[in-house]
């Protein structure tokens, strides 16, 4: 594959978390013994999230992740996302990246939807001129109505979800990576996103999305990559990734579900 047809790719991505041992059942004890553990290193032990994922999105692909809870879908595209850096491995990216990771991930309660997203707009590449030009169609896309003018301290968190979709997919992203962040919204705002995505790949935007709704899957993704435990355990067509999942869940007899 040429370079200039790929979007992204990962060469044995890992990442390492360090955990501390014990947790709330040490604070008592902490408490009671803080001198001598001022004088000795706190134990903690390694948990690898991710382990040698590699991969590699071609322009304009939809490509899908799945897995079940953790399984490492959301640290991969926070890495994707470059929210977090790999213990190992190198990723590479050509394009401007825009992501909808975590539920109101840079948003500040305290100001204005309309101020949000045009501080969002700016954080994603924009610049503040882009940024302002875009801001109607951004506020007309998330349907929040006079509620684009409150503090978003008001909002729900389907409200949350509008309007950080609205921005994603108006930043002229090149590469557009979301979570499940979607399986918050109602059914007819989820619609409308999908249709949005299908419009911005048929335009040459690559997206990566991972989640939990198979038929989503299967119906927006040209290929899928399947996750456990941190490794990956099959990479292809929808159909093929889901009906393994699902026969690995529930067995040889499961069948897909998904349309």
């Amino acid at each position: 594959m040429l370079s200039n047809e790929v979007a992204l790719s990962g060469e044995a991505l890992s990442k390492r978390y360090m955990l501390r041992a014990g947790g709330a059942q040490q604070l008592k004890a902490a408490v009671r013994t803080l001198p001598a553990m001022l004088l000795k290193r706190e134990a903690h032990h390694s948990f690898w999230a991710l382990q040698d994922i590699s991969f590699t999105v071609r322009r304009g692909e939809s490509f899908g992740i799945a897995g079940p809870n953790g399984s490492g879908k959301s640290t991969l595209l926070r890495v994707l996302g470059a929210v977090t850096k790999p213990t190992s491995g190198t990723l590479t990216t050509n394009g401007r990246v825009s992501t909808l990771l975590d539920l109101g991930a840079g948003f500040h309660p305290q100001i204005t939807g309309r101020e949000n997203a045009l501080l969002n707009a700016v954080l994603l590449g924009l610049s503040l001129r882009e940024a302002r030009e875009v801001l109607p169609q951004i506020i007309e896309f998330s349907e929040l109505g006079e509620f684009i003018d409150q503090p978003m301290r008001m909002y729900s968190s389907g409200m949350y979800v509008r309007l950080g979709f609205a921005v994603a997919v108006h930043v002229q992203p090149e590469i557009l990576v979301l979570d499940e962040v979607l399986a918050v919204g109602d059914a007819e705002f989820q619609s409308k996103c999908f249709g949005h995505m299908q419009r911005l790949r048929e335009s040459g935007v690559t997206v990566v999305f991972a989640s939990h709704d198979l038929p989503s899957l299967q119906r927006y993704t040209d290929r899928m990559m399947l996750l456990e435990h941190g490794r990956t355990v099959l990479e292809g067509r929808p159909a093929e990734v889901i009906h393994s999942y699902l026969t690995r869940v529930f067995g040889p007899t499961a069948k897909a579900g998904a349309r």
